[in-house]
């Protein structure tokens, strides 16, 4: 028997975590498996299941049904997370109405079931979700049949009212027992809740209302999105059967790593390498931003681990507009693991007037000294 996929494990927190450290772990694990930085086969599908857990986890409500109910409370969750085009987001109401027999039934009595949300994921690159960009995506969706508009029913006719149930959508049974007498209420199997039936289907839906297309958006990306960041596009999702209301799509960014710039929140960090040479005595280097490269200064007598903030130049934040997180330049002295002759003898009489000890045998090389300044 399949062991059951434990969401909390996944992301390596306790059942008690925070949101900060949901988002914290996942964002670690996702740098490590993302598929455009591990080249490892199984990347993609550990990449799935960060995402898939990340996803659930960080939404109040279905964490909850995950909670009560494990992945059965999120179901249409386990599939397909990560993939290009996913449809089938499971809610708490479904669940619900699985473990308590149409609790929820008298709120849509009669109604036709909404559409699916839908989910795409879309990829873009680190500059894309610092400076923002708008893309054009293409997916299938279950849209409105064009013949019948949606009833289901062949042009000329109409659906007709579900004998059944008396067009209310649901069915009442009572039951007798120790306590008294039970009412369980329940969506009418014939015409599955929504109070009506077609007798004559469509022929191009053939009675559903719906015809699979491929679909066009330009969706906006935001300057400063991050990875796993969802953008939530109402009534874009697949319309319902037979006249039914359209759901979401959602957009799932990812988000491709920088190179040389790595990003916390909305700041940027960059580690500078630099000489001996030039922190002792300063230089002006150039260093990457997102707009282009940018001249720093660096003084003389900079010291390992000195920090350059260039300010303004980091993550625009996306409810405060027109503030902006700064690039922190990470100074790292690079000592030199090769000399030549002439750089260790220059490195040994510098040593040698600061008064320093070098070097396995000192006294070689005062000797070299000496013969230096004859």
């Amino acid at each position: 028997m399949a062991t059951e996929l434990d969401y909390y494990a996944v992301l390596g927190v306790s059942r008690e975590a925070t949101e900060a450290e949901l988002k914290r772990a996942f964002r670690k694990l996702a740098q490590q498996w993302h598929p455009d930085v591990n080249k490892d086969a199984a990347a993609h599908e550990r990449f799935k299941e960060i995402n898939e857990a990340y996803q659930v986890l960080s939404d109040p409500q279905r964490r909850q049904a995950y909670d009560l109910f494990g992945r059965a409370g999120v179901a249409g969750a386990g599939e397909g997370f990560g993939a290009g085009f996913e449809g089938g987001f499971g809610g708490f109401g479904d669940i619900f109405d699985a473990f308590f027999g149409g609790g929820t039934g008298t709120a849509r009595r009669g109604r036709p079931a909404p559409g699916a949300d839908l989910r795409y994921d879309l990829r873009i690159t680190f500059e894309e979700a610092i400076l923002g960009v708008e893309k054009e995506i293409e997916f299938p969706v279950l849209e409105r049949c064009p013949t019948c508009s949606g009833s289901g029913a062949k042009p000329g006719t109409s659906p007709t009212t579900c004998p059944q149930c008396n067009g209310r959508g649901e069915v009442r049974t009572v039951r007798q027992t120790m306590l008294g007498q039970m009412v369980n209420v329940s969506a009418c199997p014939r015409c599955r809740g929504e109070g009506r039936i077609v007798e004559q289907p469509c022929e191009t839906c053939r009675g559903d209302g719906r015809f699979e297309k491929r679909k066009k958006l330009r969706v906006t990306i935001p300057a400063g999105i991050d990875e796993g960041h969802q953008i939530r596009l109402s009534n874009e999702g697949e319309v319902g059967p037979r006249g039914g209301a359209a759901g979401s799509l959602y957009v799932a960014v990812h988000v491709a790593p920088h190179k040389r710039l790595s990003r916390e929140g909305t700041e940027l960090f960059y580690e500078l390498g630099v000489s001996i040479a030039q922190a002792a005595l300063g230089t002006t280097i150039k260093v990457p931003t997102i707009e282009g490269d940018e001249e720093v200064e660096i003084k003389p007598g900079t010291q390992p681990g000195t920090e350059v903030r260039l300010r303004g130049r980091g993550v625009p934040h996306l409810r405060r507009s027109g503030m902006r997180g700064d690039l922190h330049v990470l100074i790292n002295v690079a000592i030199p693991t090769k000399l030549n002759k002439r750089q260790r003898e220059l490195l040994e009489t510098y040593a040698a007037e600061s008064g320093e000890q070098v070097g396995s045998n000192p006294g070689r090389i005062f000797e070299r000294v000496r013969d230096a300044l004859g």
